[in-house]
């Protein structure tokens, strides 16, 4: 296959980095600094295997840039963008086709949060949609080089559009298991997105608000707490909108649902504080990265902002998430003000409590 991944960050350099190694055509695109580091020493990988450089891939700086290339036909494009930068990346993409007279690719959003696949749908059509989850922990040192945490490359892969018919479907799981992966296929890839939003929201906007890991957060029982009244909210709000859960990365969620909603609190607790405290640890997660390393943008809106928002389609009462979501963007808008959330456990609970009367 002929793959452009958009936002060769960690995600999309692992996805592109195993694809090329497997021969298949790869470009990234990246920033310029990125591209011009790739080209000159290979993407780095290191992983279970140890280090590796691969060659056998094209790094552009633009995606005016990756369409230059002798062959330009590309069979997909990857979304690995964070979910702010989507609108933005999917305009440049159709500007960069337009210039250069190629047909744009059938479209596949590996991000995390719920909004992505609507948002390219609406530009190309469902049927030329893809949708993908990927669940391997994975950093970068440094420029040009992506590491894998934990080896684990379990994927979820959907058609967006449940009545249509694209072969490339079935091209690209044959490609990415060759790569290494592991694909799970998902009849409703909105129940496949909503559950990696299930998992991605666990721990990671109270992180970022207290600026603390989340094995501390999870050591204080009103925070823990806490999370477990977003996820009862979230299951509210995806059983009112006809959303399921589904079993991911080998956690039956299916089965899990039910007590989570109604089990007592001192039974869910330590279950989380292993779960996620203890699996997460001292690791930030991608809020706390973004919020604190000045990025201006985050991506809250698309992961407890999502919550929101349905739940207010959908008449469900969504407090915690609602004060998780305004609390993380108000930081973004003025960061001096961390120093009085970092780690303000008494300050977060009052909020949320304020907010539920």
């Amino acid at each position: 296959m002929n793959v452009l991944i958009i936002g060769a960050g960690a995600i999309g350099s692992l996805v592109g980095g195993k694809l090329a190694a497997k021969g298949h055509s790869v470009t990234l695109g990246g920033r310029p600094r990125f591209a011009a580091k790739v080209r000159e020493q290979g993407l780095v990988i290191e992983d279970e295997q140890g280090s590796r450089r691969i060659h056998n891939l094209f790094a552009a700086g633009s995606l005016d840039e990756a369409l230059t290339q002798a062959d330009a036909s590309f069979d997909l494009a990857v979304f690995t963008v964070k979910s702010y930068d989507t609108d933005a990346a999917l305009t440049e993409l159709m500007r960069a086709t337009a210039i250069h007279d190629v047909a744009i690719p059938a479209l596949l959003s590996m991000q995390n949060g719920v909004g992505n696949e609507e948002t390219l749908a609406a530009a190309v059509g469902p049927d030329q949609v893809l949708a993908g989850v990927i669940t391997t922990p994975v950093s970068v040192p440094e420029t040009g080089v992506i590491r894998v945490d934990k080896p684990r490359y379990n994927v979820g892969l959907s058609r967006w559009s449940p009545q249509g018919s694209m072969p490339l479907f079935d091209q690209w799981v044959e490609a990415m298991t060759e790569a290494g992966f592991t694909p799970t296929l998902y009849d409703d890839a909105r129940s496949m997105k909503w559950t990696k939003l299930f998992m991605n929201m666990t721990g990671n906007a109270t992180s970022a608000i207290l600026d603390a890991p989340p094995g501390e957060v999870f050591a204080e029982t009103s925070m823990v707490d806490l999370e477990i009244d977003a996820w009862r909210e979230a299951l509210a709000v995806m059983r009112a909108a006809g959303i399921g859960l589904e079993n991911m990365d080998g956690y039956p969620f299916r089965k899990l649902a039910g007590p989570i909603r109604v089990a007592p609190k001192v039974l869910l607790r330590p279950i989380l504080r292993k779960q996620v405290g203890g699996a997460r640890g001292g690791k930030m997660p991608s809020l706390h990265i973004d919020l604190h390393s000045g990025k201006g943008r985050s991506e809250v809106a698309w992961l407890n902002g999502a919550m929101v928002r349905a739940g207010a389609e959908f008449g469900v009462s969504t407090p915690v998430n609602n004060v998780l979501t305004r609390t993380v963007l108000s930081l973004v808008d003025n960061p001096s003000a961390c120093e009085g959330w970092r780690r303000n456990y008494a300050r977060l609970a009052a909020e949320v409590e304020a907010e539920k009367r």
